[in-house]
């Protein structure tokens, strides 16, 4: 049984890949920022929820540090914490900047850090970041600047990983969704065709793909998933 830990799995793309990950029998660590968040996980099982703050570095280090402990052996990890922002360089101040460098690299960067020690001592194991086009894409990044500034960040860490890692079966991927089918999405652009976008059930199929056994071929860093949108 592989272990996996997933950060933000109470969100709408985390609460999809949970749900994928335990009815294909892996265990998962599933982490939220709040008490009252477990509540969203409350039907899934086995699962181990725990509350970590992951913008504080010393509190994510034990976090992954007692996992490690506690299985033996964290196989892959799901970094799907994350947050948004619109604004242009005139709107965006500094502290837009850091505020979603925190929710956006800093998060991932704090779990990726020991746990990617882990796995070179181990000689394997997978990470996946999520990514954003508008963090390619310069025509788009500019109206959403911290955000895609900070989104960017992941797709050189991930870089980074594979040059270090090379030679070991261990990858590092940024998946790249065009415009998820969520709720919030729907509301805020009641013009737009979701059937356009990418399903939280489509992008945890292809996580599952990555983290398993069938995916152990891939070395590609960046996987874009834009269906039509």
């Amino acid at each position: 049984m592989k272990t996996v830990l997933i950060t933000g799995a109470n969100g709408n793309l985390g609460l999809a890949v949970t749900k994928n990950l335990l009815s294909r029998g892996y265990q998962v660590i599933a982490s939220v920022a709040h008490e009252a968040d477990k509540k969203d996980l409350g039907s899934f099982s086995p699962i181990d929820v725990q509350v970590v703050n992951l913008m504080h570095e010393e509190e994510t280090y034990a976090f992954v540090q007692s996992n490690i402990k506690k299985y033996g052996k964290i196989d892959a990890a799901l970094l799907l914490v994350g947050g948004f922002a619109a604004g242009n360089i005139s709107t965006t101040s500094g502290s837009d900047l850091l505020k979603q460098f925190s929710l956006n690299f800093e998060t991932a960067y704090y779990v990726t850090r020991p746990l990617f020690q882990h796995m070179m001592q181990m000689n394997s194991g997978k990470i996946v970041f999520i990514g954003a086009r508008p963090a390619l894409l310069a025509e788009l990044g500019h109206e959403l600047l911290a955000y895609s500034l900070s989104k960017s960040l992941l797709f050189k860490l991930a870089e980074f990983l594979n040059a270090a890692a090379k030679g070991k079966d261990i990858s590092a991927t940024v998946i790249v969704p065009s415009t998820l089918d969520t709720p919030i999405n729907r509301k805020s652009m009641p013009d737009a065709d979701p059937e356009k976008w990418v399903k939280p059930e489509q992008l945890a199929e292809i996580l599952e793909f990555i983290i398993s056994e069938k995916g152990n071929p891939l070395r590609e860093t960046v996987l874009k998933v834009y269906n039509n949108g």
